[in-house]
């Protein structure tokens, strides 16, 4: 595939805004890749080890290459990587034209193409999607604002707050913890309530808080779904170091 089918310039950059080459400008593109998160696992590319390279020259020309655990992985999940991919790199100042280039996938170019072209979801699988992909996303939204919901509250628990007691808590009661700051990025994403003044517990799709009755099937379902994504955060870890022996850029070891 050409350079020219997998890039595009970014629309409103000044000429006159200057890319950092080097270590400095890759530096830049994977701060903008740790906002970037499967969609599933809810964890940022960087840290599952799917960016393989980056680099930005001083022209201001950024190019970053991702690969993914299997072959056949969701290709909805993959577009959803690569169009954020896309939209952060773009977005870094200097950077004049992004490319982004899926590896070893089997829709890598159909992919790439689509992106590049910023054509949308059912435009780039014509007659295979009938759907953009809004839905989608928002359901596993609302997955990790389950599962941060008992990563918030499993502390609590753990240090003597009755379950009921935290029917009445509202977020600024909660003691500050990156996990209680995820859990309101997440609810902020969906419009769902997350100032201080929002119940701790909500129904993640229609944001009502949980009642004392429905408090025991809500805490079950959040410990349900958040060891669901560690697992698969795991096995996904364990497909790409058996697929790739290299680590990408930015990546974290799994978190025990």
């Amino acid at each position: 595939m050409s350079a020219a089918a997998t890039t595009g310039s970014r629309p409103g950059v000044s000429r006159g805004d200057h890319a950092l080459p080097g270590d400095a400008g890759q530096r830049q593109l994977l701060t903008a890749l740790d906002t970037v998160r499967d969609p599933e696992l809810d964890e940022p590319v960087t840290a599952l080890g799917f960016v393989t390279s980056c680099t930005l020259s001083g022209d201001g020309d950024a190019q970053v290459r991702l690969r993914l655990p299997t072959y056949f992985c969701a290709p909805n999940f993959a577009f959803l990587m690569v169009a954020d991919a896309y939209d952060a790199v773009a977005a870094v100042p200097g950077v004049r034209r992004a490319e982004i280039v899926l590896e070893d996938h089997f829709a890598s170019d159909v992919i790439n193409d689509g992106v590049a072209a910023r054509a949308g979801f059912v435009q780039t699988f014509d007659g295979e999607a009938v759907s953009e992909l809004d839905s989608l996303r928002a359901d596993f939204l609302r997955k990790a604002v389950m599962a941060g919901t008992d990563q918030v509250c499993r502390p609590l628990l753990a240090a003597g707050t009755l379950p009921a007691a935290l029917v009445e808590m509202t977020l600024g009661e909660v003691p500050d913890s990156r996990p209680l700051q995820r859990l309101r990025e997440r609810r902020a994403e969906l419009g769902l309530p997350a100032g201080d003044e929002a119940s701790l517990l909500i129904d993640p799709k229609t944001g009502a808080p949980v009642s004392t009755d429905a408090l025991p099937l809500h805490l079950r379902k959040a410990q349900l779904t958040r060891t669901s994504l560690e697992a698969n955060g795991s096995i996904c870890r364990g497909m790409l170091r058996v697929r790739y022996d290299t680590r990408g850029q930015g990546e974290q070891e799994e978190q025990q």
